[in-house]
């Protein structure tokens, strides 16, 4: 399969020294000196995290790469803000060690220090999937607790809050998940779907423009906005779930604030459009505890790109990341969707979004999947476009010629 691209031109691509599997951490640091630091997490082991100079977008260069303690622990997502990187860490089963987070020193980009470690450890945790860190004060996450257990184990990773106003000495001030699938908990568990990925906590966005509202995915439980102006005690402020009928996963909800409209986006798990369909949906939402669903972002059919194998659906979006180096816009929306590639859509007119842009790479050699799967995007306040594989492509980088 060759290149498919329109409205993009591919600046470069980096292979990451051979270990170009990327998972769902992407951000970006302005170093003392003034580089311009890429700092990716990967999708599994051995490799922890990289740090790429991109300074010069033609010519990207790897200055840091990091080991993981073992092979049974990944560091599937990453945050920065100024000179603190903060880093995510799942085991593959409850119970083992390292599950949690780590903050680092970056000031020097090619040593990064260890500062605290943040244990989530315990025996039915695994620790932490995702972490968003945007303001220098809270890490916000989707993690599992010593102290949680759950009716199912699928459902072991809450949403939770750490201050870190002491980076040496992270506290928790706040958690939340979904009523009925903790032990002990009044109400009855959830109803499993029939493709069961669980009822826990996704992506947990948290943007200064509404600091007193999170915007949770979780899972099968769909997406939610919840009141944390008192973080100890979060509250729901409203709910939506197409699942049933849609089959589940929601990823992540991201609002379009001055446009009154949220995104949310249903991840495809399976291969060869075994779940499909997973959408990124659009939802209406000026009245914040009444949601309704409005259009879905187009794709290409599911018979043209099921068969190219690997997954094919919704995944990341770029997400409005709050800070100097990130992109800002709430009509020109970009996407990643594995074997479908990257995708760049119009959303000014919301109940009919427009696709102005894609990419989609050749399959990546050593490759477990005959495609390439796009697994996150990053955006700068430049237009330059960051992509990551999912298995061994690395980064591509691409400049819009929209």
């Amino acid at each position: 399969m060759t290149i498919e691209i329109s409205g993009f031109s591919l600046v470069s691509q980096d292979p990451m020294m051979g270990y170009g599997a990327v998972g769902e951490g992407m951000s970006m640091q302005v170093a003392r000196d003034g580089r311009r630091i890429l700092w990716i997490a990967h999708e599994g082991p051995p490799k922890n995290f990289t740090g790429i100079d991109v300074s010069n977008p033609k010519r990207p260069k790897v200055v840091v790469q990091t080991d993981l303690p073992h092979g049974r622990v990944r560091s599937n997502s990453l945050e920065v803000v100024g000179d603190i990187m903060a880093v995510a860490y799942q085991t593959v089963e409850p119970g083992l060690t390292p599950a949690g987070f780590e903050l680092f020193d970056i000031s020097v980009p090619e040593q990064p220090k260890s500062i605290s470690f943040f244990d989530c450890s315990g025996p039915y945790s695994r620790g932490v999937h995702q972490l968003w860190f945007v303001d220098g004060r809270y890490v916000h996450f989707a993690g599992g607790a010593a102290d949680f257990q759950p009716r199912d184990q699928k459902d072991d990773q809450i949403y939770r809050i750490v201050d870190i106003a002491n980076p040496a000495r992270p506290v928790e001030v706040g958690r939340w998940w979904l009523p009925g699938i903790r032990e002990g908990d009044a109400g009855a568990p959830p109803k499993r779907l029939k493709i069961d990925s669980g009822f826990r906590a996704h992506n947990t966005n948290v943007y200064p423009d509404r600091p007193d509202r999170a915007y949770i995915a979780f899972l099968d439980g769909g997406a939610f906005i919840l009141d944390i102006s008192d973080m100890a005690r979060p509250k729901v402020v409203s709910s939506w779930n197409p699942h049933p009928p849609y089959p589940g996963f929601t990823h992540t909800v991201m609002p379009l604030f001055s446009r009154d409209l949220l995104l949310v986006t249903d991840e495809c798990v399976l291969d060869n459009g075994a779940d499909w369909p997973k959408l990124s949906w659009v939802l209406d939402a000026r009245e914040e505890t009444n949601l309704v669903p409005i259009s879905t972002l187009p794709l290409p059919s599911v018979e043209a790109f099921a068969p190219r194998g690997g997954r094919y659906g919704s995944h990341n979006l770029h997400e409005n990341r709050p800070g100097e180096t990130s992109f800002h816009s709430e009509n020109l929306i970009f996407g990643c969707f594995f074997s479908g590639g990257v995708r760049a859509y119009d959303l000014s007119n919301p109940l009919q979004p427009k696709e102005i842009a894609h990419f989609v790479p050749d399959t990546p050699k050593g490759s477990r999947v005959t495609s390439a799967q796009i697994n996150d995007i990053y955006v700068d306040e430049n237009g330059i476009v960051y992509a990551g594989e999912r298995h061994t492509g690395g980064l591509y980088i691409l400049e819009p010629d929209f």
